[in-house]
């Protein structure tokens, strides 16, 4: 895949305003999507391209559209995960800022698809430069008729809100994000039900982040054979991939979905900095475990980074290299998961705080000869009993970094001090 898609008027002047991507065919898709299809035709278009949820979960987005009762006497809406709070992470961001109209785009037709007339953007408050952009380009939709009322001549309404978080990095959880919505505090839900059937004020509602959105146009324009042919068949289409780290050409990258991680690394992102060597890269944000510098041949897809113990998640490529403590990083990992539990569950809320006391003495030299041990054992406890993914990404990794690194973590406990001080 040698041309952008996803990225195509990121550095256009302007690129954010609606004459710069109506120039480049801007909502062509929608009005296509309008005049060519029913909306059970959208979905079975997106069924087909086998797009999988960018967010982090992997879900089959047309699958999830397909879950909206066709019968329902409440309202349906469309929920935009735009809170993207996981360290390492920054595509979303950009979409936002620099083409927010791709982003509307995606919204109106699958709005169009699921049958909903309102949508919200839920948008880490941080983003202040993406909301002041997206609530521009709100109005300059409306203006221009690809919101509102009977949309480009069709029976079909529309409308968008931005809603800003508060920095709450468990609002990047689905039913979380939906309770801060409605004015809670944001706390994951038991599921059953899934959103799908009571989501959103107890009604249907389909919760899809940026970079999913933004693939439906280009899906809509040229074809679930089109999409289906970018990357591997389980995982296909173009993928957005935010490098950072200590690596000599950090950015954000778009490729096609299953690319090596080696290649990723040394080949677009220019490898190590300068007299160092790759140690290590965590692939997909911090919830995602670490994998060694002799792991790199994996390929960038969901399925191939779950076989190896780790995940795509979101996509937030972070380089370590050789001069890098491995228990320095596990312990600042463990911190902003304890800091950001919304305490709802015991082991998530108890466990990573007992977790982050020990990784910390670890961390000053005063470790004890099995503290280690323990290490293993709080993971255990937190790992699969904890509300939602907050817990389990925290045990994920700190258990990789045990099991990839543990001569590190020995060697501060037994000589007390950090050997790379």
């Amino acid at each position: 895949m040698s041309e952008r898609v996803l990225l195509r008027n990121v550095d256009v002047p302007d690129g954010h305003l609606i004459s710069a991507y109506e120039a480049g065919g801007g909502y062509r898709a929608l009005a296509k999507a309008l005049r060519e299809h029913t909306p059970d035709e959208i979905i079975e278009l997106v069924k087909n391209s086998n797009l999988r949820g960018r967010g982090g979960a992997g879900f089959p987005t047309g699958m999830k559209w397909s879950f909206v009762p066709k019968q329902a006497n409440k309202p349906k809406y469309l929920c935009c995960n735009a809170d993207e709070g996981e360290p390492g992470t920054f595509k979303d961001r950009i979409i936002m800022e620099r083409d927010p109209h791709q982003l509307i785009e995606g919204m109106a037709i699958s709005a169009y698809a699921i049958g909903a007339e309102t949508a919200y953007v839920y948008v880490r408050g941080e983003y202040v430069l993406a909301i002041r952009r997206l609530e521009q380009a709100i109005a300059e939709a409306h203006a221009k008729g690809y919101l509102g009322t009977r949309i480009l001549g069709a029976d079909f309404n529309f409308t968008v809100h931005v809603h800003c978080g508060a920095g709450a990095y468990i609002c990047g959880e689905e039913t979380a994000m939906l309770d801060s919505l409605e004015g809670k505090r944001a706390q994951p839900r038991l599921k059953p039900p899934f959103p799908a059937v009571a989501g959103l004020y107890a009604s249907p509602t389909v919760i899809n982040n940026v970079e999913t959105l933004v693939c439906v146009p280009h899906i809509v324009s040229r074809g679930a054979d089109w999409f289906r042919g970018i990357g591997p068949d389980k995982s296909p289409g173009p993928k957005l991939y935010c490098v950072s780290g200590q690596v000599r050409r950090p950015g954000l990258y778009e490729l096609p979905m299953g690319i090596p991680l080696r290649e990723l690394v040394d080949e677009h992102a220019g490898g190590a900095l300068q007299g160092r060597k790759v140690k290590a890269v965590i692939p997909g944000g911090v919830s995602a475990s670490v994998i060694p510098e002799s792991g790199l041949d994996v390929r960038m897809d969901f399925d191939s980074l779950a076989a190896v113990g780790s995940m795509l998640g979101s996509a937030g490529v972070i380089v370590i290299d050789d001069t890098t403590c491995m228990v320095k990083v596990a312990t600042r990992i463990v911190e902003f998961f304890h800091h950001e539990s919304c305490g709802k569950c015991t082991p998530c809320r108890e466990g990573l705080n007992w977790v982050f006391k020990v990784l910390r003495r670890i961390e000053a030299g005063q470790g004890a000869p099995d503290d280690i041990e323990q290490l293993q054992g709080l993971c255990k406890g937190i790992f699969g009993n904890t509300f939602c993914a907050l817990g389990d990404g925290a045990a994920m990794g700190l258990r990789a970094a045990l099991a990839h690194f543990e001569h590190e973590f020995t060697a501060h406990i037994e000589e007390h001090r950090c050997p790379f001080h």
